[in-house]
C-alpha cells in the first residue's frame, strides 16, 4: 500500500469518527455536526458544570465508537456488494430478475434430472429452486417499493432467505447431504442457545417444547434470515449516513 493511499485512509477514518462523534454530541446538545466552519461554530458550554457534562457526554461517545465504528466499516464492505446486485436487478428489472432466477435454479434441476437417479433427489432440488426464486423475488419487489425502512425490514430478510433456505429443504429429500446439513444446523442452534438465547430461560423454554427435527430447520433458518437480513441492512443504512454513497 502506497504512502497516499495510507494517509487518504487515515484521512477517511478521521472523518467518519469525526461526523459520528458530533452526530452523538448533537443527541444532547445544540450546533453541532458540520458546525465548525459556520459563523455561529460549534455550540459549548459556558459553564463549569456544563463542561464537565459535555465533556463526559462526549468520552461516553467515543467508547460508544469503538463499538459502533467496526459495524459502519463492514456496511461499506455490504454496501459495496448489495450496490452492485441491485444495479444488475435496476438494469434487467423485474421480469429480467425473475428470468434469471428461474434459469439459473432451472438450469441446476435440469441437470439434476439428467445426472441424478434417484427422483427424490431430484425432487429436492426442484423444491430448493423454487424456495430460491421466490425469496429473491420477494428481495427484489420489497426493494423496488422504495423507503430504507421496507428494505431494511424485508428486502434484506428475504434475500438472506434466499440464501440460507434452499440447502436446508433440499435436505430434506437428500440423504446424501441431509446428515451434513441437518448436523451444522444443529449446530448453530446450539450455538445461539448457548449465548444468543441463554438469558431468561429462553434456551431451556425451546428445548422443552421443540425437537429440531425435519422441518424445524427450515422454521429456525428462515428465522434466522431476518435478524441476520436486518443486521446487514443496519449497517448498510449506517454506512450510508456516515459517508453517502453517490446513490443516496
Amino acid at each position: 500500500m502506497s504512502a497516499g493511499n495510507a494517509s487518504g485512509i487515515v484521512e477517511g477514518v478521521r472523518i467518519d469518527l469525526k461526523r459520528l462523534h458530533e452526530s452523538w454530541m448533537e443527541i444532547v446538545y445544540p450546533r453541532q455536526v458540520d458546525a465548525d466552519q459556520t459563523v455561529l461554530g460549534k455550540w459549548t458550554p459556558d459553564s463549569q458544570r456544563g463542561w464537565i457534562t459535555y465533556r463526559a457526554w462526549g468520552v461516553l461517545g467515543w467508547l460508544l465508537l469503538a463499538i459502533v465504528y467496526p459495524m459502519v466499516l463492514f456496511g461499506y464492505v455490504m454496501r459495496a456488494q448489495t450496490s452492485r446486485l441491485d444495479w444488475v436487478a435496476a438494469y434487467i428489472g423485474a421480469i429480467g430478475t425473475f428470468l434469471v432466477l428461474t434459469i439459473m435454479w432451472g438450469s441446476l434441476t435440469v441437470v439434476a434430472h439428467l445426472e441424478l437417479t434417484n427422483q427424490d433427489e431430484v425432487f429436492a432440488v426442484l423444491v430448493a429452486s423454487v424456495v430460491a426464486v421466490i425469496a429473491g423475488m420477494l428481495a427484489y419487489l420489497f426493494r423496488t417499493v422504495g423507503g430504507r425502512v421496507t428494505t431494511v425490514l424485508f428486502a434484506y430478510p428475504f434475500a438472506m432467505t434466499a440464501l440460507f433456505l434452499p440447502p436446508i429443504v433440499a435436505a430434506f429429500y437428500n440423504p446424501t447431504i441431509q446428515d451434513a446439513i441437518f448436523a451444522q444446523s444443529t449446530d448453530v442452534a446450539h450455538w445461539i442457545n448457548d449465548t444468543v438465547l441463554s438469558y431468561g430461560g429462553i434456551a431451556e423454554t425451546l428445548r422443552a417444547r421443540f425437537d429440531l427435527e425435519g422441518i424445524a430447520h427450515a422454521i429456525m433458518w428462515f428465522g434466522i434470515s431476518f435478524p441476520v437480513g436486518w443486521l446487514i441492512g443496519v449497517v448498510v443504512t449506517l454506512a450510508n449516513y456516515v459517508r453517502p454513497s453517490d446513490e443516496e
